[in-house]
């Protein structure tokens, strides 16, 4: 199969390359061309605009950072959609609202074209084994068309409903996650008295009952952060974790659903920020609560 990337960041970069890895032929396509050089030295073609990434593949992935940038790849003068993309598959990966999803989908939609959204829950890690947990929302029959192709990439494709639904599971996925590396920090902080070594303690605490199954994957650049060590990993910005949590609260709000936890969550992640700056790797939030009173 000819298949497209449109959006090469981290999680672009594995996909692509496990699908190379797959025998699959591969075009790309990024802003900023230069992240497209490890594929391309792989066996990919990079297209010079998205509008040539759709008219030479099959299907399009996208995996873009935000709504903005979805509208502007695929409906620009030289986007997705500026060609004829009658009869191709689109499948959204980006965590964008549930309303976002649903009125890109029927943009492609008018152009003849089928549209999946399809958010992933799991990092580069997982990307680039096919180990993600896909969260679909698409109607039956396009469901059908794109659920082989996921499966190559993740290790359970679950279909919430229609265009929308996958976009609002994949943020109730999320919810506990993003409480969960604050309740990491304050569980820290209460262990600070402790002569334990930080390496020690927290693949101690990894394997009790408490804590969330990413901690074994994201104690590396914890354990370097709590010992004032360099750590360049960055799997998820402390910028998107909040954007995250904020999306979740609008969408309780709109269902009438009270989330208290999750609101004051998103103060201690904006305290963070303030301290830490955007760019820092979200489950450091930990990091900086676990040192905060000292």
């Amino acid at each position: 199969m000819h298949i497209g990337i449109a959006g090469i960041g981290n999680m672009g970069s594995s996909i692509g390359a496990r699908l190379i890895e797959l025998g699959h032929t591969l075009t790309v396509w990024n802003r900023t061309a230069e992240k497209t050089r490890p594929l391309a030295d792989a066996g990919a073609a990079v297209a010079k605009t998205p509008a040539e990434l759709a008219g030479s593949v099959e299907v399009v992935i996208s995996l873009l950072i935000d709504a903005a940038a979805s509208d502007a790849v695929y409906l620009g003068p030289q986007g997705l959609l500026a060609g004829d993309a009658k009869g191709k598959l689109f499948i959204e990966m980006a965590t964008v609202t549930p309303e976002a999803q649903v009125a890109l989908a029927g943009k492609v939609r008018a152009k003849g074209a089928a549209y999946v959204e399809c958010p992933v829950s799991g990092s580069v890690i997982p990307a680039r084994s096919g180990k993600l947990l896909g969260l679909m929302g698409a109607e039956p029959a396009d469901a059908a068309r794109a659920r082989p192709l996921l499966e190559l990439l993740c290790r359970r494709v679950m279909l919430a409903g229609p265009v929308g639904s996958g976009a609002l599971l994949k943020l109730a996925v999320n919810l506990p996650l993003m409480i969960y590396w604050q309740a990491l920090g304050e569980q820290l902080s209460l262990c600070k008295t402790l002569t334990i070594d930080p390496g020690e303690l927290l693949d101690f605490l990894s394997e009790t009952s408490g804590a969330a199954n990413v901690l074994k994957q994201r104690m590396p650049g914890i354990i370097a952060k709590m010992k004032k060590e360099p750590s360049d990993i960055r799997t998820f910005s402390l910028d998107g974790g909040i954007k995250d949590v904020r999306q979740m609260l609008a969408e309780g709000e709109k269902h009438g659903v009270e989330l208290p936890l999750l609101k004051q969550t998103l103060a201690c992640y904006e305290e963070a920020r303030g301290v830490v700056g955007g760019q820092e790797e979200v489950s450091n939030n930990s990091v900086y609560w676990a040192n905060r009173n000292k």
